[in-house]
């Protein structure tokens, strides 16, 4: 009787831990835009409407996380046709090279919709990596900003790159 429990218990926690381990499904625009999100990433901020946003803070495990703030969000928008698409992307893109010491980094090769670009935030340095979609009359747009040091260091920054791109895979599937 006894073992039995035990194996019970045993299993249900392994189930647990699993589905903890699971990502946080993510759908925007009535069900137009899915993505999947580590579950260890906080939602702080959504607003529904057009546009929509979600704003996920990604935990940073350094003693420089508390002046900092990591983060990636989402936002769709409804627009008509590409014309207006690109109009929403050239728009946000202007608002990004008016932000403080905005200096344009490397875009992935090929890539016409990803722009990589750095700038300050309350006096410290961010990389941006910003993606845009034109999908069913939405422009969809990721955006991922961290320091651009974390006293984490380039493992903890490679690992939120690679989350990034993670999401990033999401949404253009």
């Amino acid at each position: 009787m006894k073992s039995s429990r035990y194996i019970v218990v045993t299993a249900l926690l392994g189930l647990s831990s699993i589905a903890m381990a699971k990502a946080d499904d993510v759908t925007m625009a009535s069900g137009n835009v899915h993505f999947s999100t580590p579950s260890n990433w906080v939602g702080i901020m959504q607003v529904d409407g057009d546009p929509e946003v979600r704003v996920f803070q990604v935990p940073d495990p350094s003693p420089s996380a508390g002046d900092t703030l990591a983060r990636v969000s989402v936002t769709v928008k409804q627009v008509t046709d590409t014309q207006a698409f690109s109009d929403y992307v050239n728009s946000s893109m202007t608002k990004a090279k008016n932000l403080k010491d905005y200096q344009p980094g490397s875009r992935p090769a090929g890539d016409q919709n990803t722009f990589v670009y750095t700038a300050r935030e309350s006096g410290t340095p961010y990389t941006y990596t910003e993606r845009y979609w034109f999908r069913d009359g939405h422009a969809i747009q990721l955006r991922c900003a961290r320091p651009s040091a974390s006293q984490a260091g380039q493992s903890w920054a490679a690992s939120f790159d690679q989350s990034c791109k993670a999401v990033a895979a999401n949404l253009n599937g």
